[in-house]
């Protein structure tokens, strides 16, 4: 009798695993996922509408978690080439891009042309500064002007292109701070201790300590371009395609468009 009661237990825990061994079977034919955590690389000026779309994603994939570190984009893709543990990178140029690929670090069939943007000039909200627009900024009232370092931030890069093509570059060099990112020099001049500085128009849009008093001609500088890509070595190659496939969606769309970005 006790061996019987025994027999119909064991049958009932195997029943019991093989129910529990279905569910989670089924659980995965419906597509629930195992939990994935994914690095992402951002250049500064897309902080803002980034940390917007972190949110979004997590309603959209809540398995899926986004850690995202915002620097220049130059310093981003140095860390990526000294074997720094990135899934996908999004650079504020081309440049740095083009850089990753040349040294076959990316999955070059997910590059993808995400955005655009503009350079424009800034003073403080309370400047008296009568200037009006970048060839202005070699009158005496203006003594510091901020950029990005042009080696390593693409803003820095535009900044450069334009005050040349005004022909003003020699003019100021004396005058030039130089900023690790674009956000930096954003609160430079927020704070006053520049008179001016060259960042984003979507740096300029989220202020509300400064006043875009000029923007600069597309002709004036190399096109601003957005890429991203997926990093070669990494271990989630799906999901990272699925988050740059989300970037595209009329979603995301609206949230870049909210900050002032172009989509392309």
């Amino acid at each position: 009798m006790k061996a019987l009661k025994r027999g119909i237990v064991l049958i009932a825990l195997v029943s019991m695993v093989f129910a529990l061994a279905g569910c989670q079977s089924a659980a995965k034919e419906e597509g629930n996922s195992e939990p994935v955590s994914m690095t992402i690389s951002a250049a500064a000026s897309l902080k803002d509408a980034m940390t917007e779309i972190q949110d979004l994603y997590a309603k959209e994939e809540p398995d899926v978690t986004l850690a995202i570190t915002f620097g220049s984009s130059g310093s981003l893709a140095e860390q990526i080439q000294q074997g720094a543990d990135v899934d996908v990178f999004l650079s504020a140029s081309t440049k740095y891009m083009n850089n990753l690929k040349d040294a076959e670090l990316l999955s070059n069939d997910t590059i993808k042309e995400l955005l655009g943007n503009d350079v424009v000039l800034i003073v403080p909200k309370d400047s008296t500064a009568t200037i009006t627009d970048f060839a202005q900024v070699v009158d005496p009232s203006i003594k510091k002007v901020a950029i990005g370092e042009p080696s390593t931030v693409p803003a820095g890069q535009y900044a450069v292109d334009v005050f040349n093509h005004y022909n003003v570059m020699d003019q100021i060099t004396d005058k030039l701070v130089y900023g690790k990112d674009v956000k930096e020099v954003l609160t430079w001049v927020e704070t006053g201790n520049v008179d001016a500085g060259v960042v984003y128009s979507t740096d300029a849009k989220v202020s509300d300590s400064v006043k875009t008093i000029a923007v600069a001609s597309d002709e004036s500088h190399k096109a601003i371009i957005y890429p991203t890509a997926v990093i070669k070595t990494s271990k989630n190659s799906e999901p990272a395609q699925a988050f740059i496939d989300f970037l595209s969606t009329d979603a995301a769309k609206d949230v870049f468009v909210k900050y002032g970005f172009k989509t392309l």
